[in-house]
């Protein structure tokens, strides 16, 4: 059959690598690839949508650019789209939301959820879709520690952030639409940059850790954060594109939840460790407690210049441990499987040094 795809969050990192996997995987089906964007983002998104198609096997023609904005009603969607989406649309998308660790709550709330909410509300108009495909997140299960299981989201669990709770809220709401709409969930662990490129848009999660070692190559003192026994789940953004791309078309996909986690994650400890010495060939040399290391971290001139997230250094603590059983029976026999971080550093490491200096890299430090 051939799909249309209409893709939310363009034209951020995930959803511009996604389209091109999408290609990649399924071009020979795909009839149409419709992207919403914010009204703000039309001139990137053109710019974007530029380069992805002069290395495409799909025309210019193929994509069509819709002004929007999911925190409105119909989702800010002009009425000459309407009748053209609600005919033609096979499967839908939902990348946008607003991913900081530090989001204020009226924000988070009014994207993740609310804006959820419309997206569920207007897909429930397409007549001919097939599957509508939601990225959630690993850390839906906020401070639950212990195995997390892929069939579990409602747990009466409390949150480290708003980011957290608001996709859980979001997810939520997805989870009561899978007995009407064929869904399939993404949970990914923290998304970085390409396994073999380094490629990525910004410079957050693990690359925080790359930022405070930049700002300590001088330094006789190299810090381990805390005890650091709690596992880093860090993830490539190809494996998660390619999974995405599978589980979205194949029928094995339908009505399940995907932790698109590493089967084999490291220590937080052991993640600085392998950091400090790709990155400057030394090892870490005193142990800095997390409360004093949040202490610092408090103070924003510190944390501006450090460029580096307080609210990362809760992800020290929690002992959480994500099952991805169903994740790796679905993909194992396809061959899409998680590489191991270590394997990865040095694609990471070479992309950060390219262009940590490029101020658009890094995301804004509240």
């Amino acid at each position: 059959m051939n799909y249309s795809f209409f893709i939310t969050g363009f034209p951020g990192f995930l959803a511009s690598s996604l389209i091109k996997q999408l290609m990649n995987d399924h071009y020979l089906n795909i009839e149409h690839i419709y992207l919403l964007v914010l009204p703000n983002q039309e001139k990137l998104a053109i710019e974007t949508l530029q380069s992805i198609v002069t290395t495409s096997e799909l025309t210019k023609e193929q994509f069509t650019i819709i002004l929007g904005d999911i925190t409105k009603a119909d989702i800010g969607i002009s009425s000459e789209y309407k009748d053209v989406l609600k005919d033609r649309i096979t499967h839908v998308f939902h990348l946008a939301a607003i991913y900081d660790l530090a989001v204020p709550k009226n924000i988070a709330y009014e994207v993740n959820v609310n804006g959820t909410n419309n997206i569920n509300k207007w897909l429930t108009s397409l007549k001919q879709l097939k599957r509508y495909i939601y990225y959630s997140t690993a850390y839906v299960s906020g401070k639950r520690e212990g195995k997390i299981y892929e069939n579990e989201l409602q747990k009466g669990q409390e949150f480290r952030n708003h980011y957290e709770h608001t996709k859980y809220l979001a997810e939520v709401l997805v989870q009561e639409m899978k007995d009407k709409i064929p869904t399939t969930i993404i949970r990914p662990g923290v998304v970085k940059g390409h396994s073999k490129t380094g490629e990525t848009i910004k410079f957050d999660g693990l690359y925080f850790m790359l930022n405070v070692l930049d700002r300590f190559k001088f330094s006789p003192i190299l810090p381990y954060f805390g005890k650091g026994t709690a596992e880093g789940n860090f993830v490539p953004s190809d494996y998660v594109l390619k999974a995405t791309s599978y589980l979205a078309i194949n029928p094995v996909g339908e009505g399940k939840t995907y932790h698109l986690t590493d089967p084999n994650p490291y220590k937080m400890w052991e993640l600085q460790k392998m950091l400090t010495q790709h990155y400057l060939g030394r090892s870490p040399n005193i142990r800095v407690p997390l409360a004093l290391t949040k202490g610092f971290l408090s103070v924003k001139p510190i944390r501006k210049w450090l460029k580096a997230e307080k609210e990362a250094m809760d992800y020290f603590i929690i002992h959480s441990s994500y099952d991805c059983s169903q994740a790796i029976q679905d993909l194992d026999p396809v061959g899409i499987r998680c590489p191991d971080l270590k394997d990865t550093l040095e694609a990471m490491i070479r992309f950060y040094r390219k262009y940590k200096d490029d101020h658009t890299k890094h995301i804004k430090i509240r």
